[in-house]
């Protein structure tokens, strides 16, 4: 591994805090691990900026909030939980090889907590920059949401260090997300001696992928997938129960409403057959005029900078549904989010920290 120094930010040093907190396993809605978690990350913010980082608790785990005090005005906005179960580490340890940190979460999203920390360290003055990490955001940030958006309110400006897009591109839009259950209710009976005796789901559940699969316009960014199906008990009963789950992808406000007003009108094609919907588009869609100003900002501080829209939601889907400037894909540079080859590249760790730290200061001289 080589060692970079740029403006007093020391890649050896971001690399010790990187496997601290990736040795330390968070996955979602395990309380025990996102608890230890939670504590890990707030020692590394004490021990880089000072003051006190505050555990605040919920029924998600703890989210980890420090202020650096003095009139808010920009809020540095990340996670601490990942996909990966506990275990993951045995098999996929910490490592740093050939230029890249491996390991769960490196780059979704524990590097851009890092890389943030000790770019903020190298500020002078921090006052008025708030550092909020959740517990929640990969389980769709449920009860962090109004906490984050009391604080983005605040603040009146989002950075959010989620891993960068292709390339190291910072993400400048962000489709609105969410997921629907259709579930379908039959009547069982005897699939050899009375097949049409009963109502059978799975047909029904059939007839309604096809319905839902209509309503996408990928022409205007609706995506509309159904992934996830389950019918039947045994293999000589007509099935009295059925479920869809369906990913819904949006990039405007108008569509997210098209959408749900759709599911809501889904209605069955079988007599007696019975149709019930759960779900939303939870994560409104970012749009890139909210991530314009700051966008620019960027780009004079490393202008071979790239904005990209991507289909991911993240935390600054909220904040930039509330009109609050949001940019994302502040973190690290890697690939491979979710994934058991995710990496993060080290060469970039330095330039990214330092990229957070000019941003700051210059929303604050704003």
């Amino acid at each position: 591994m080589t060692t970079r120094r740029t403006a007093h930010v020391s890649v050896d040093a971001m690399i010790d805090d990187l496997r601290t907190l990736v040795e330390v396993e968070s996955p979602s809605r395990d309380l025990d691990a996102l608890t230890a978690s939670a504590k890990a990350v707030a020692a590394v913010i004490e021990s880089r900026l000072g003051g006190q980082a505050v555990l605040v608790e919920s029924e998600a785990g703890p989210h980890v909030h420090w202020s650096a005090g003095g009139e808010s005005q920009v809020l540095v906005l990340g996670h601490h939980d990942t996909v990966f179960p506990l275990g993951t580490l045995e098999r996929r340890p910490f490592t740093v090889e050939d230029g890249r940190a491996t390991g769960p979460g490196v780059f979704d999203m524990l590097g851009g907590l890092v890389q943030a920390v000790h770019g903020l360290a190298t500020l002078d003055d921090r006052s008025g920059v708030e550092i909020l990490v959740t517990a929640d955001e990969e389980v769709g940030s449920g009860s962090s949401r109004a906490l984050l958006e009391e604080r983005a309110l605040a603040c009146g400006a989002v950075l959010v260090l989620e891993g960068a897009a292709d390339g190291g591109g910072l993400k400048t839009g962000r489709k609105g997300c969410g997921t629907f259950q259709v579930s379908v209710a039959g009547r069982a009976s005897h699939a050899g001696l009375e097949p049409a005796a009963g109502i059978n789901a799975l047909i029904e559940a059939a007839h309604q992928v096809l319905d839902v699969a209509a309503l996408g316009r990928p022409d205007i960014g609706t995506t509309v997938t159904p992934t996830v199906a389950s019918a039947g008990t045994l293999d000589n009963v007509v099935p009295a129960e059925a479920t869809v789950v369906v990913d819904v992808r949006v990039e405007s406000v108008g569509e997210k409403d098209r959408i749900e007003a759709a599911f809501a009108a889904l209605a069955p094609h079988l007599d007696g057959a019975k149709i019930t919907v759960r779900g939303s588009v939870g994560r409104p869609p970012m749009p890139e005029s909210a991530s314009a100003g700051l966008f620019a900002v960027a780009k004079r501080l490393l202008p071979e900078l790239e904005g990209r829209v991507v289909g991911g939601g993240s935390d600054g889907n909220f904040t930039a549904a509330l009109g609050v400037p949001t940019l994302d894909g502040l973190g690290a540079v890697g690939g491979g989010a979710h994934a058991d080859h995710e990496y993060l590249v080290v060469e970039a760790m330095a330039d990214r920290a330092n990229l957070v730290a000019g941003l700051v200061k210059a929303i604050r001289i704003a």
